[in-house]
């Protein structure tokens, strides 16, 4: 049986809950197109984040990887092209660490790119009635970390796919942000399953816009 690893954060910047997680964690033990769900909630830490991810990947050597993270005031499910090996934060971590211009692996290339089929499930999101575009940064914060991290691990291992994807506020935290968006748990949940689904049953990206002008 296949197995699917899909990852969240814990809450950091002082925020309650963390919506990735919320969302995410509703998926655990789900059966997608033949493939088990396995959730696991990462640290909100530099380093320690990708130590619990590569570990979880050793244990389920699974199929497809998909990490999620929060990213406040983006209006949509964003789809992540690329990670970049820079880490460059603008708050602390979790455990108060604070890289500036770092390198998140030495000598390692200067960015991976998914290999999701990224338009693809843009187009059964939004098909779904779900707002969704592709993102062309991922940040420099620890998703961006993560899904460098993760990408970096996965060029030694061709036949796992992976990337990552950012979701909005839940509408209880996007109330102490005034003019945020905010996007339901219950609706961040059903476009993960058409992202998992087509992540699991695409081989071939499709051709269609994505690109942004700035």
């Amino acid at each position: 049986m296949k197995t699917v690893l899909i990852t969240a954060f814990e809450p950091f910047d002082g925020e309650l809950v963390n919506p990735s997680w919320e969302a995410v964690s509703h998926l655990h033990e789900r059966m997608i197109c033949g493939a088990k769900v396995v959730a696991k909630q990462l640290p909100c830490v530099f380093g320690d984040s990708l130590q619990a991810l590569y570990a979880a990947i050793d244990e389920l050597q699974p199929a497809l990887v998909i990490a999620v993270g929060q990213a406040g005031g983006r209006p949509d499910v964003t789809i992540e092209r690329v990670g970049i090996n820079v880490d460059d934060a603008r708050i602390p971590d979790n455990l108060g660490n604070q890289p500036i211009d770092k390198a998140i692996v030495e000598g390692g290339p200067v960015a991976y790119f998914s290999t999701l089929p990224i338009k693809a499930i843009v187009e059964g999101i939004r098909e779904a009635g779900i707002p969704a575009s592709v993102s062309q940064t991922a940040g420099t914060y620890v998703c961006n970390h993560v899904m460098y991290g993760l990408m970096h691990y996965l060029a030694k291992h061709k036949k796992i796919r992976g990337g990552f994807i950012h979701i909005p506020y839940l509408p209880e935290q996007a109330v102490k942000h005034p003019g945020a968006a905010s996007m339901p748990a219950t609706t961040v949940i059903l476009a993960l399953e058409m992202a998992l689904s087509i992540a699991l049953t695409v081989e071939q990206d499709i051709r269609s816009e994505g690109g942004a002008t700035h």
